[in-house]
């Protein structure tokens, strides 16, 4: 059996999606978007799911792309084709950012702008601490089930040292390497199977 008839074979790994989950592309996926991404799901329900893509860094450092907060050395992502007038961000400092929302144990979602600027004047926060967002992703009721269904995704269960520790550019890779033997030959197929 070839590699193609493997990946064509492959069904979904059981996980069900919720909030804290990672989503990994298949990699066939040629989306400009989620081709091999990484998606952290902040919520899923029943009217629908949202989150960001972790893995792909935008060209311009945060002081470039968000204006009106301090200096701040950080990279910014493209979190998802959705709201993308928008900054979002996940970080580790929830117990001293109001209004956070925590999505995997001791990783959080959003807060008070004010308070992380205050933050980011005082040192108290890190680059290492923090990851922000141009844009999020997001599906309708029952939409990334469809996918699902259409294996264009396998769901991994994240800790928070996956989310921020594990460098982007090998993230994806990394994490379909976790997944198990079953998942290993994905990180085989060209990026661009037209280009062979």
């Amino acid at each position: 059996m070839n590699e193609l008839d493997k990946f064509l074979r492959i069904r979904s790994n059981n996980v069900k999606p919720a909030r804290g989950r990672l989503l990994l592309s298949e990699p066939l996926m040629g989306d400009y978007f989620f081709g091999r991404s990484v998606v952290l799901l902040a919520e899923h329900s029943e009217e629908g799911s949202f989150g960001a893509i972790l893995n792909k860094p935008v060209s311009a450092g945060f002081n470039d792309v968000v204006k009106d907060f301090p200096e701040f050395d950080a990279p910014v992502y493209l979190g998802g084709p959705v709201d993308t007038e928008n900054l979002f961000y996940i970080h580790t400092k929830g117990d001293q950012m109001e209004d956070s929302m925590e999505i995997v144990d001791g990783l959080y979602w959003g807060g008070d702008l004010e308070t992380l600027k205050e933050m980011m004047l005082l040192k108290t926060i890190t680059p290492d601490e923090i990851r922000f967002f141009i844009g999020y992703s997001g599906w309708a009721a029952d939409q990334l089930e469809t996918e699902l269904r259409k294996n264009s995704w396998i769901i991994a269960k994240a800790t928070q040292k996956d989310v921020m520790g594990i460098e982007p550019i090998i993230m994806w890779e990394t994490l379909v390497n976790k997944m198990g033997e079953k998942y290993r030959y994905w990180k085989n197929f060209p990026v661009d199977p037209t280009a062979n």
